[in-house]
């Protein structure tokens, strides 16, 4: 690792988080074992009272851990966005997470630790309201296959810092994310079609959260996600820049646009975390919480609300659109 990264006080303290909870999750890990090794609910003894004694405090010590693993997500984007100071032709985070092959891949599996942690919250809920624990050995199967996710993505987060090359230029997010770049609008859609698209998977994903079709919800909440990053994108985020050049997902999260892309991709995660609940509950458990039907109607309302706030302020104030 080169010494000026050393000296960046965000990276110290987001490797030493990172480090701290993956200490803590090997510890719960290993009771994990334990746990569903020996569990058996309807046998009556000393050991099996001391198992559930010590459930309730694996348990909590996994809830703190996720909790604080996903209060690090945005924490982690602000890290690398600060990186961009001192990594050559970077303008932002994405420049940065680009900058190596270990980026994009890092950027993934902290995604994914997030919606599996955030299952594992679900699920673990539904089992602590039961006075028997009926969840409690696929809980603990699902937290060895979390474990492993966060060993893998530390491993690929000292991997990521470790080869970030301070003499070495890199790709600022016009060249990324432009026009020409590798994400540019797929099966050759234009911004009216991608419009016309999201609003429609939006009606679509209102309509089966309404009528409590957990299986069609996640299906279309997968389809509207994609969508909606694009939208986001190469739409509503020129409004956001109000720079019709100007396309990329990492600078609106910064000070000057009042940190808006905190709000516009942790509810984004939120609606596809939500959207997919109960079918991985459904799958996992034979069961579904209505309320999360109910949260996503909300949310999906919420985003789409902010979307549209961006280009009608930018026409009522330039009478214009870009």
């Amino acid at each position: 690792m080169d010494s000026k990264l050393l000296l960046q006080t965000p990276l110290l303290i987001l490797l030493f988080s990172d480090f701290v909870i993956l200490l803590t999750l090997t510890f719960a890990f290993v009771n994990a074992l334990f746990i569903l090794k020996d569990w058996d609910f309807h046998n009556n003894t000393k050991k099996q009272y001391r198992l559930q004694m010590k459930n309730y405090l694996i348990s909590l010590i996994i809830t703190v851990a996720l909790v604080s693993k996903i209060v690090l997500l945005p924490y982690f984007a602000y890290t690398i966005d600060s990186l961009s100071d001192i990594v050559p032709g970077a303008m932002c985070a994405a420049g940065v997470i680009k900058e190596n092959g270990y980026g994009g891949v890092l950027e993934i599996f902290r995604i994914v630790f997030i919606v599996f942690g955030m299952f594992w919250l679900f699920i673990n809920n539904e089992d602590q309201k039961a006075y028997d624990y009926p969840f409690i050995k696929r809980k603990y199967l699902l937290f060895i296959f979390i474990y492993a996710i966060a060993v893998f993505s530390f491993y690929l987060q000292i991997a990521y810092f470790f080869h970030i090359d301070l003499n070495r230029s890199v790709s600022c997010c016009s060249v990324i994310f432009g026009l020409s770049g590798d994400n540019a609008l797929p099966f050759g859609l234009d911004n009216t079609k991608l419009l016309i698209i999201l609003f429609l998977l939006a009606t679509l994903t209102i309509y089966f959260a309404y009528f409590k079709n957990s299986f069609a919800l996640s299906f279309g909440t997968i389809l509207f996600s994609i969508c909606a990053y694009y939208a986001v994108l190469y739409f509503f985020g020129i409004y956001i820049y109000e720079v019709p050049t100007h396309i990329c997902p990492f600078c609106m999260l910064q000070s000057q646009y009042y940190y808006i892309g905190y709000l516009i991709w942790g509810v984004l995660l939120a609606l596809l975390i939500l959207g997919n609940a109960n079918a991985f509950l459904k799958l996992f458990i034979g069961k579904t919480q209505n309320s999360y039907f109910v949260y996503f109607i909300y949310l999906i309302i919420i985003f789409l609300t902010i979307l549209i706030y961006f280009p009608i302020s930018y026409y009522i104030r330039n009478g214009v659109w870009l």
